[in-house]
């Protein structure tokens, strides 16, 4: 650990907080923080922390999502330009007028998106839990938003699970995973043909036919794990690929593509950890009416 990280390991004591970070974070990020996971475990995390402040290094969504789970809690963004074009391409009117347009359907949406557009929905999903969740709405209608390239992967299992739901989908995706195309899969395959292709709900489903195992991000961590398998081909952001060499010292990683970069999740830096906890910035604040129509949606994930 370096001199920096450190000093962020004695302010996060001094300040009583807890660093949370997400899989896709920069490795020096993941490194100095208390506890690494995708969505759902970070939801989990963030709503039963004992500490007064939670340091949420991921984008804002995820921050605003653990202000509503602990609302008496302090929740600080490090870096304000880490948000997520995905979340950016649904608003709350929006929704508003499409479920007009779909009056039998219920909306599950994927914790992807804003306090506001949660605050709409039935029910929030993770990549981890999509199908379960949608499953278990009593409709026979889904509106599912914003991503659509999920929103395909669910109704694909539930076809599979013989349920007859009808998915509606929001024209949302994310642009990270669309950079991983079936072509560099295919290629992949050829040169490692011993290697297991591990994929990202998020990317297109002409991607994800060439996957092995298409999974969240902790999905992808407890897959490798419990493989004998010895050589990964990584479809999401490379992130996670410091995770996984962590965890298992023994087995090779490729990135399906280096292209597969998330710029937002890479905004956040030590020096901002760092300042987050010496200035107590940024505080991220919810709407309280909001915050507890979008807490109704998140509970039945919960």
């Amino acid at each position: 650990m370096d001199e920096l990280q450190k000093k962020i390991r004695a302010l996060a004591k001094e300040k009583n907080a807890i660093i949370l970070a997400h899989n896709y974070q920069r490795p020096e990020v993941q490194d100095v923080a208390d506890f690494v996971g995708d969505s759902l475990d970070l939801s989990k995390k963030a709503a039963t922390v004992k500490e007064d402040v939670i340091v949420f290094c991921g984008v804002h969504f995820m921050a605003e999502t653990a202000k509503i789970l602990a609302p008496k809690k302090t929740v600080l963004l490090p870096n304000l330009n880490a948000g997520c074009l995905m979340a950016d391409m649904i608003n709350r009117e929006d929704l508003i007028e499409f479920k007009k347009k779909h009056p039998k359907a219920k909306v599950v949406c994927y914790i992807n998106s804003s306090a506001d557009v949660k605050a709409e929905c039935d029910a929030i999903c993770t990549s981890s839990n999509a199908v379960d969740v949608v499953e278990k709405i009593d409709a026979d209608e889904i509106i599912f938003a914003p991503d659509k390239y999920l929103a395909a992967h669910v109704e694909k299992q539930l076809r599979e699970r013989g349920s007859k739901k009808k998915i509606i989908p929001w024209y949302g995706f994310c642009p990270t995973h669309l950079k991983i195309i079936p072509n560099y899969l295919k290629a992949l395959r050829e040169k490692y043909p011993k290697a297991r292709i591990i994929t990202h709900p998020e990317c297109t489903p002409d991607t994800n036919r060439l996957s092995d195992a298409v999974l969240s991000t902790n999905g992808m961590s407890k897959f490798v794990k419990e493989s004998k398998d010895k050589t990964f081909i990584v479809g999401t952001e490379i992130g996670i690929i410091h995770r996984l060499e962590k965890e298992n010292l023994d087995k090779k990683f490729i990135p399906a593509t280096p292209l597969a970069v998330c710029p937002n999740m890479k905004e956040i830096t030590l020096e901002n950890v760092y300042d987050a906890l010496k200035n107590m910035q940024y505080e991220i604040t919810v709407d309280k009416k909001v915050a507890e129509k979008a807490k109704q949606a998140l509970d039945k994930m919960m």
